[in-house]
């Protein structure tokens, strides 16, 4: 079935469902949706038959692991909706999700108050200049003091957030503050909360302050531009309360999405930018349907039945089946084929998408995550300004359980990692091990469990080996002959070198200093082939030998006997007995890490940074009531570090780390690696 014409963007609204997880956004989402029509009867997270929770994890979870695009029809506006993850772990779908709309509605539980999740979301919206609209979802529970709440709200977000309704006759009902003067709600008066919506929307335009302290009161209804300038630029954070799953106030929130809420025209449009680097030029989409095409992929699926499916929201243009589209940089287009309304899993084919719409679309292999769009030659340089994406330090190894199956497993992580911005998949140099990193244990876990139940691939998993290193400390010098006489023609080389340390971060040299000829010009290349070969076995702990010098500086050799494989083993051995000699020890990798947490943990952090063998190098003020933590760790001391920090900081920490520079390792540490070592070639 196709639909008729878009939308025009005046009737358009989106918005985003974020918030911390068990507030109530998948029931919210639901009973909007069932109260504008657009499904018979509200689904149950509890049941399985939600719209947004489709995926069979997510089901059997009873919680959102991907974010989920859905849209209703009300007061004559098209509302697209997108469900988002609560989990921190799955934030980035939530980050993502933002990208597409005009209004970040925070869902808040008023069992649970402001949760970690909610500031977090709050502060990503204000951040990229996004409309914000609190919603108070579960008014309805026990033992909830609602005033008190709003209050706990204003002091976390500011004054400018004022309820636009109030709960009524025990939370049953909510009523209208922002075009009701009067009446009363289980807060008090109505006028109070209707006096102090107006006064906050008219400080933005002269005119109506001047109307407003000679009439003492303005029509709301006259208050339309106003009120989308309060709300652009965060002057006014509207609050509205409601109980998805027993009713109260889900009529009147759709009403206040469908009147109050802004269209694509009246939100702040999206920072694009147009080349690269410093150079870059700040440009803004025109929501205009007749413009050349400017649109954006804010979310990928990929289904191992369906394939591909790109969600993109379009911010210029307008998108019909059969046109040639380029993406990004990419200098081939493809053709357009088939566009979509997604309502969860199920989608309905519609027959072109303007400013404003959400749609998807199948099967195009080169759209990939973040991909712009575009119909036009000039725009090939033009990219969405970077989201603030948390960095995946969370790793774990992972291998195919039957052997031969590598390449298929990287196929289907590359498509995992291609659905979740916050995923990464890389093969570790020093160890040779395939490690996935994520955000944290949960968000691991459901992407072993979709490789498992959806995929059908069975791994095996381990923690990640931790890149130590061997080095030398001092000068040594080491001969070898190899020689071996079984009948035939024999082999014969004899190598002498000497080894020192060079600085940390040096690497390796090879120098070949031999005089005479005593070792063949063409032997040489053998004898650097056999000590590469032992710098990458280690020597006393199984681990790869950097920052060392060999000079190789006299040999033997015999006229028949003489051959490569000879010169290999010889220059492997030499170099082996050299490095005993040499003061040999471990290095240990040094992470460079910055923690952000609440002022109040401060303390907990550093003292556990200390517990860690850290150094704490400084610290840093963000955000009101928050710092970061600068510093340096061993590697090894972070494996559990997520879940510390979660604990020290009630979730509401976060952390990133990169490779610093290697540090020769404890004494303690030392003697454990290579009795480790020593023990398994004892085996």
């Amino acid at each position: 079935m196709t639909t008729p014409a878009p939308t025009p963007v005046e009737r358009l609204r989106t918005l985003a469902l974020v918030g911390p997880a068990a507030a109530g956004k998948t029931t919210l989402a639901e009973a909007l949706l069932a109260a504008s029509g657009a499904i018979g009867a509200a689904g149950s997270v509890e049941r399985g038959s939600t719209v947004s929770d489709h995926d069979p994890l997510e089901i059997k979870a009873q919680h959102s692991l991907q974010s989920a695009v859905m849209h209703a029809a009300h007061a004559g506006c098209r509302i697209h909706l997108i469900d988002t993850p609560g989990a921190l772990d799955f934030i980035g779908q939530s980050l993502a999700a933002l990208e597409a709309v005009e209004t970040a509605a925070i869902v808040i539980s008023a069992a649970a108050g402001i949760e970690p999740m909610a500031r977090r979301m709050m502060a990503y919206a204000a951040e990229r200049q996004l409309d914000r609209l609190i919603i108070v979802n579960k008014i309805d529970a026990p033992d909830t003091d609602l005033p008190a709440l709003l209050a706990d709200i204003q002091a976390a977000f500011g004054k400018e957030c004022l309820p636009l309704n109030l709960p009524d006759a025990g939370a049953s009902r909510v009523v209208d503050c922002f075009f009701n003067r009067e009446g009363h709600s289980d807060f008090g008066a109505v006028a109070d909360a209707h006096r102090a919506l107006v006064e906050q929307v008219v400080e933005v335009d002269g005119a109506f302050v001047e109307r407003y302290l000679n009439d003492g009161d303005v029509d709301a209804g006259e208050l339309h531009a106003p009120l989308e300038q309060a709300l652009r630029e965060g002057h006014l954070i509207p609050v509205c309360f409601v109980s998805a799953r027993g009713g109260a106030g889900v009529a009147e929130l759709l009403d206040i999405i469908a009147k109050l809420l802004p269209n694509p025209a009246e939100g702040n449009p999206p920072d694009f930018l147009k080349g690269e680097g410093e150079a870059a030029q700040l440009i803004h989409a025109r929501p205009d349907p007749a413009a050349h095409v400017l649109a954006h992929v804010f979310k990928v699926s990929v289904d191992p039945y369906v394939g591909k499916l790109a969600f993109v929201r379009v911010h210029q243009g307008t998108l019909a089946p059969g046109m040639q589209l380029y993406v990004g940089d990419g200098r081939k287009p493809f053709k357009l084929g088939h566009l979509y309304l997604q309502q969860g899993k199920n989608h309905v084919e519609v027959a072109s998408a303007g400013p404003g719409e959400l749609c998807a679309i199948g099967k195009i292999d080169e759209l990939h995550f973040d991909a712009v769009l575009h119909d036009a030659a000039e725009d090939d340089h033009i990219h969405l300004k970077p989201l603030p994406f948390p960095v995946p330090v969370h790793g774990v190894a992972i291998a195919p359980r039957r052997r031969g199956d590598e390449q298929r497993m990287w196929e289907i992580l590359a498509k995992l990692v291609a659905e979740d911005p916050c995923l990464r998949i890389e093969r570790a140099p020093g160890t040779h091990e395939t490690i996935v990193q994520g955000l944290g244990e949960l968000h691991l876990r459901a992407l072993l469990e979709r490789l498992r139940e959806v995929h059908k691939f069975d791994v095996d998993t381990r923690p990640p080996r931790i890149a130590y290193r061997e080095t030398v400390t001092q000068n040594a010098a080491a001969q070898y002959r190899h020689k071996k006489q079984s009948g035939g023609a024999g082999q014969f080389g004899e190598v002498h070198l000497r080894v020192e340390p060079l600085p940390r971060g040096a690497g390796f040299e090879f120098v070949d200093q031999v005089k005479g000829g005593t070792i063949p010009g063409q032997f040489m290349p053998a004898v650097e082939k056999g000590v590469r070969e032992a710098l990458a076995e280690g020597v006393i702990a199984g681990y790869p030998v950097q920052d060392v010098r060999v000079i190789v500086h006299d040999g033997k050799h015999h006229a028949v006997d003489s051959k490569e494989v000879a010169f290999v083993t010889a220059g492997k051995k030499a170099f082996q007995a050299a490095i005993r000699d040499a003061g040999p020890v471990v290095l240990e990798p040094i992470a460079q890490v910055h923690i952000s947490a609440p002022e109040t943990a401060m303390g907990a952090i550093t003292g556990d940074l200390s517990a860690r063998r850290g150094l704490v190098s400084g610290t840093d003020s963000g955000q009101p009531g928050q710092l970061t933590v600068s510093g340096q760790v061993p590697l090894a001391e972070l494996a559990d570090y997520q879940s510390r920090l979660n604990a020290m900081t009630a979730g509401q920490g976060s952390y990133a780390l990169a490779l610093s520079h290697y540090e020769v390792a404890p004494p303690q540490v030392q003697q454990q690696l290579v009795g480790t070592h020593r023990a398994s070639d004892d085996d």
